[in-house]
């Protein structure tokens, strides 16, 4: 019975005793490699890796927490590390070039240096500087003596000194200062020397720019003491950059030790001792081709191969005789231009023959662009057909205008192109001449330039001398020439715009939407813009000025506007006239600002915004351009939007407004320009006081004023509609575009046949 009852309470026990026995056990397992992976001395493990503090890194059970105490036995003591902001430095400041040639150390090419005197340069200079600078990038006149009169258009350097020697020291410092590190090569010429510039750029182009080069016409110094050869002066010489920068060490010494007469002879000898550089006439198989012309000699006469192949010919004895070479030369290089234009037309035309399509792949003329090709019906070019006499394509949308001006020019230079071609085409055969242009159409390709189709009544004459009328058709094509990019000075858009607004008792009902539009636009933006009004006052008005103000009303909300916005100040003119001439307005305004200010003048019914005066920032260019931008103008409300709802904003739609080429109200022009402009005026006007009265600031800037006058549309400048009060004091033209103006703006074509339509229905009823 014990011993049933012992195993029965065993039976029991039993699972729990194993239980209890076998965690026990693991847990000692446990806790003896947790212990051994993380003790510092355990090197003996593979996963052990050092840290940082030189302790070793042990691999550990997610559960386990890992301890930096030094003693494993005590107890683990969490802590808090404090946060310590990181000290960043200051960033280096990287320096970036303005323009990307600067940063990657991009130079230009070729250097021009035209050596002249006060003697010349007035006639020599001249005729070199329109021979060649518009070949070239830069072009340098350096002379001795200094001369208040510079010719137009030429970049003059004045030592201040007549000696020869002390010119040429001078001219390599000023290289050395001011395009040292612009030009890999530089040429120096006299101004008696003729230059076929596409030629010397033609030369340097296949020279490598480190070269150490001296090359010209070698010439042997005077008296031949001296070894090697110098290059002279009289046919230029082009001296490398890498040559000079070897020189540059010792130009005091030449200054100093070398004595010669003659300029380039001396410049010769330095860089002949320093550099141990001679003057050649060919390298690598290019060749410094030069001719001397001798006295009262024709250039149309000469016929010489030498003369032909020239780069330079000296000597040059007076302007007409250098205008002569420039024409020469350049007829040789337009022929050669054709020659290679026949030769390129004759290989696309043979690699043609093996295409897929046969000759039918080659677009005509050879080597143009194919024609444009439209998407859509709205993309259709639209062909204009002409007479000699008439055009079917008017300005004014009139069915037929007489064709005058350079219409007229270009269809009688077409024509006789036409004929011209056709006599080559048959010649020695057949001669024909022109009775009468039948038919004629043209249409401007923006991918080709203008197309032409002709119906030409001709006259053939045979050998014999039998003669009959015949009718040709013929196709021209007048192609797009290169397209070049003019560089223009450096404006920017930080510039403040004086918005000037003359006021007539006529415009005080157009104030309110002016000042609420304007409001919105410039004072809540903090526009960069001042506004001035102008009022103007007729002598009757001037002298019930203190009982009745016809201005007021405006002052009035003048002062409002200045106490809603603090920093907006408006200030006000008064003038008293009887005939409103803008340049009477301007001259009185002109005086009141500096010479840097920007005007905009403008009208009171114009909604000015942010875009549009940045615009007339960019395209008024001080001492080059001024802008007279055409604003888009509402038609008539009650015309555009007859028996309709009036909408509350009016998009530039046709059928809203058009754009109105008429009027030249509204312009952008700097006060400097406008005083230049203004005194080149001082004449006539002594002559006629008229004249101010009569002419407007556009056509001022026209006849007296060798600014750029640019006009193009202005969308971002919208008009409400208003009929103008044309005044007929003023000139003719200026009244006529008044005028039609005006009509003009009533509505397009389509709304006012439909208003004459409905008046016919209703007076037939």
């Amino acid at each position: 019975m014990r011993f049933s009852a012992f195993i029965s309470v065993l039976r029991s026990l039993g699972p729990v005793i194993v239980g209890i026995s076998l965690g026990f056990t693991l847990s000692l397992l446990s806790v003896n490699w947790t212990e051994e992976a993380c003790y510092p001395d355990a090197r003996g493990g593979e996963d052990a890796t050092p840290d940082r503090d030189g302790q070793l890194k042990g691999a550990r059970k997610p559960n386990s927490v890992a301890s930096n105490d030094v003693e494993p036995e005590e107890d683990f003591q969490p802590r808090i590390v404090p946060y310590k902001q990181v000290q960043q430095s200051a960033p280096k400041k990287v320096f970036r070039a303005k323009y990307i040639s600067t940063e990657l150390g991009m130079r230009e090419r070729l250097f021009v240096g035209v050596l002249t005197s006060k003697n010349t340069i007035s006639t020599l200079g001249i005729a070199v500087n329109r021979t060649i600078s518009h070949h070239l990038d830069s072009v340098v006149f350096f002379t001795g003596t200094r001369n208040r009169k510079v010719p137009h258009g030429m970049f003059v350097v004045s030592h201040g000194d007549e000696r020869q020697i002390w010119n040429m020291f001078q001219t390599i410092k000023y290289i050395y200062d001011h395009y040292i590190n612009e030009y890999d090569w530089f040429y120096l010429i006299q101004d008696d020397t003729y230059v076929e510039a596409d030629r010397i750029k033609a030369l340097v182009d296949h020279l490598s720019m480190d070269r150490v080069l001296y090359m010209g016409s070698p010439e042997e110094f005077i008296g031949g003491e001296m070894e090697g050869k110098y290059c002279y002066g009289g046919f230029g010489y082009i001296i490398s950059r890498t040559l000079l920068l070897r020189l540059q060490p010792f130009l005091e010494n030449c200054r100093n030790d070398i004595l010669s007469a003659r300029p380039d002879e001396w410049l010769g000898r330095c860089i002949i001792d320093y550099t141990n550089t001679n003057c050649v006439s060919e390298y690598k198989g290019l060749q410094y081709h030069h001719y001397e012309l001798g006295k009262n000699s024709d250039p149309s006469k000469e016929q010489s191969e030498q003369f032909k192949k020239a780069l330079t010919v000296h000597p040059v004895s007076d302007p007409e005789q250098m205008y002569r070479l420039h024409r020469y030369f350049t007829e040789i290089e337009l022929q050669k231009t054709y020659r290679e234009i026949a030769k390129l037309q004759a290989e696309i035309k043979n690699v043609s023959a093996v295409a897929f399509e046969g000759n039918r792949s080659a677009q005509w003329p050879v080597g143009i662009n194919p024609p444009f090709e439209p998407k859509s019906r709205f993309e259709v070019l639209k062909w204009e057909y002409f007479t000699e006499e008439e055009i079917y394509s008017c300005v004014d949308d009139s069915p037929k205008c007489d064709l005058r001006g350079i219409d007229r020019m270009d269809v009688a230079d077409v024509i006789d192109i036409a004929v011209g071609e056709l006599n080559k085409k048959y010649k020695p055969t057949l001669h024909l001449k022109k009775q009468q242009l039948i038919n004629g159409y043209r249409r401007f390709d923006p991918v080709r330039g203008m197309e032409y189709t002709l119906d030409l009544q001709l006259e053939v004459v045979n050998q014999k001398g039998h003669s009959r009328s015949i009718t040709k058709r013929v196709h021209l094509v007048r192609p797009l020439s290169q397209v070049e990019i003019i560089p223009m000075p450096y404006v920017t858009e930080a510039t403040r715009v004086h918005i000037i607004i003359p006021l007539t008792l006529q415009d005080r009902i157009y104030v309110d939407h002016f000042f609420e539009v304007y409001a919105s636009n410039a004072f809540e933006t903090s526009e960069n813009a001042i506004l001035t009004f102008l009022f103007i006052y007729d002598p009757v008005e001037a002298q019930q000025v203190n009982q009745n103000d016809i201005f007021a009303s405006v002052k009035a909300q003048i002062n409002a506007y200045e106490r809603k916005y603090p920093a907006v100040k408006i200030p006000w003119i008064s003038v008293k006239t009887e005939i409103p001439s803008q340049i009477k307005f301007m001259d009185i305004i002109s005086k009141k600002h500096p010479v840097d200010t920007l005007f905009f003048l403008a009208s009171v019914n114009t909604n000015i915004n942010s875009e549009f005066l940045n615009r007339c920032r960019m395209n008024s260019i001080n001492n080059w351009q001024v802008f007279f931008p055409i604003h888009f103008q509402d038609y008539n409300p009650d015309v555009a939007y007859h028996n309709q709802a009036r909408p509350a904003t009016i998009d530039l739609v046709k059928e809203a407004g058009h754009f109105d080429r008429m009027s030249f109200e509204e312009s952008c022009f700097y006060n400097s320009d406008y005083m230049a402009t203004r005194t080149r005026m001082v004449a006539d006007v002594q002559e006629n006081e008229e004249i101010l009265e009569t002419m407007d600031i556009y056509e001022m800037f026209i006849k007296y004023s060798n600014l750029h006058v640019f006009r193009a549309i202005e969308p971002a400048l919208h008009q409400q509609y208003r009929y103008q009060s044309c005044n007929p004091r003023l000139s003719e033209d200026i009244y006529h575009r008044c005028v039609q103006s005006n009509l003009e703006g009533l509505g397009s074509r389509s709304q006012l046949a439909m208003l004459l339509f409905e008046q016919e229905q209703g007076n037939s009823t």
